[in-house]
């Protein structure tokens, strides 16, 4: 029997890397207690630019530009077990990504 029907992870980082490791982590211990996985599916990077002035009295034309991006990462567990849930909450990510977890059923 299972949990619930379908569980959704929404995973963010500035660093893709951290969030390409992380979302191996949690659909190897997905795939290892018996539930299906669907993605994880690449969402459109949030690129946030901002704009500096190099100096704080003259020079207006001068100025610095700064840029962050937020890479976005879509998991979906189908039919997960009671041991998928557990194994999920005993899982440590790396610092610096965000996890937000959804559950849907019936």
């Amino acid at each position: 029997m299972s949990l619930r029907e379908r569980i959704r992870i929404r995973l963010k980082a500035y660093d893709h890397r951290i969030l390409d490791q992380s979302t191996t982590e949690i659909v190897d211990t997905a795939k290892r207690t018996g539930a299906q996985v669907a993605g994880p599916i690449p969402l459109p990077t949030v690129m946030n630019r901002y704009t500096v002035l190099r100096s704080p009295h003259v020079d207006k034309k001068s100025r610095e530009q700064f840029e962050i991006r937020t890479h976005k990462r879509l998991l979906d567990i189908l039919e997960p077990t009671t041991q998928t849930v557990d194994a999920l909450m005993k899982l440590e990510l790396p610092a610096g990504v965000d996890v937000e977890i959804k559950a849907f059923g019936k």
